[in-house]
């Protein structure tokens, strides 16, 4: 079983974020090259809630992901060449090149799916803490979502299910503001914290530009789970620097006023993590990830396209292919 990230000192998670970081603007250049097709939704800005909920989980420990998942999977341990490599849609990809930005997945380190679909990783998350229940494990399962999942009703059903089971899970709402290009002040009434103690489950808001503020609050939330206190939701607010996906940039949609992205960027995690180490520790990392994506990129795009004529395979559980002729 493969190991999940170190991410238990100050340099370990300045190392992650800085990976993302680089990560993330890699594959925005692979995007523009033509190289990943489809595009992506760029984490930038929003490392260090990836970062510190993670350092905050063990080895037994499940999670689930979203749309904007590049930064979960990464900070659970996943490998950036081949995670890169799915990105692009080739056969040494994480996923053999079949679940693409949205749908990455490593069951060896708990990684139970990113998910295109808006909030949909809750429940299956909440069913991964159930089944820690049945099997008498001390496991917690972590589910990552946006403010635009506040209002859908399976998060809400999630919420209640793991309320009133008292399950181990803990909700992690990465409000970035925005859902899309709609503003969440105009979307969501209440608060997303309300929401959770609507059900009973312990809530805190958090600033979700600060990893090592995030890391304590998930590391009292996981711990509290793990002891059978039941459920527990974190709403870390963050900001995205790029658009919500890259096709933004082709359709320069003007939502967002240049000051105030501007305002969010004083707030930037990596210059905030990095104060806590000294120049040469900083120096040294960035220029090892630097080393590390450089070698993701060559790893990736030597990787071979996959075949179309396996197109169907893995498609069933029981690997039967439709028969011949058949329409559906």
């Amino acid at each position: 079983m493969t190991a999940p990230a170190p991410l238990g000192t100050t340099g370990e998670r300045y190392r992650m974020l800085r990976l993302i970081r680089g990560f993330e603007e890699l594959a925005l250049a692979l995007v523009k090259a033509g190289a990943i097709p489809g595009g992506i939704h760029p984490y930038i800005g929003q490392e260090a809630v990836a970062v510190g909920v993670c350092s905050a989980l063990g080895p037994a420990d499940t999670l689930t992901s979203t749309h904007r998942g590049h930064g979960h999977v990464l900070a659970r341990g996943v490998a950036p060449d081949r995670l890169l490599a799915e990105l692009a849609g080739r056969v040494d990809g994480l996923n053999r090149g079949r679940g693409g930005s949205m749908h990455a997945a490593d069951l060896g380190l708990g990684i139970l799916g990113a998910n295109g679909i808006v909030g949909a990783g809750a429940p299956i998350a909440v069913g991964a803490a159930w089944a820690a229940r049945q099997a008498r494990s001390s496991a917690v399962s972590v589910s990552f979502f946006g403010d635009g999942a506040l209002n859908q009703g399976v998060l809400l059903e999630s919420l209640n299910l793991a309320a009133m089971w008292r399950l181990p899970v803990v909700f992690v709402c990465e409000n970035n503001g925005y859902a899309t290009t709609l503003p969440a002040a105009t979307a969501v009434a209440g608060s997303a914290t309300g929401r959770a103690e609507a059900f009973g489950i312990p809530a805190e808001r958090v600033d979700g530009m600060d990893v090592e503020a995030v890391r304590a609050a998930a590391l009292r939330a996981v711990q509290r789970a793990a002891d059978g206190g039941g459920p527990g939701f974190l709403e870390c607010r963050t900001y995205r620097y790029e658009g919500h996906h890259t096709m933004e940039r082709r359709m320069k949609l003007h939502y967002r006023t240049p000051e105030e992205i501007e305002a969010w960027r004083v707030q930037d995690p990596l210059p905030r993590a990095a104060a806590l180490l000294d120049a040469a520790a900083v120096g040294g990392i960035d220029r090892e990830v630097a080393e590390l994506l450089g070698s993701a990129e060559e790893f990736a795009l030597a990787s071979p396209h996959p075949d179309p004529a396996g197109a169907l395979d893995h498609l069933y559980a029981d690997g039967l292919r439709p028969r011949a002729g058949a329409t559906a």
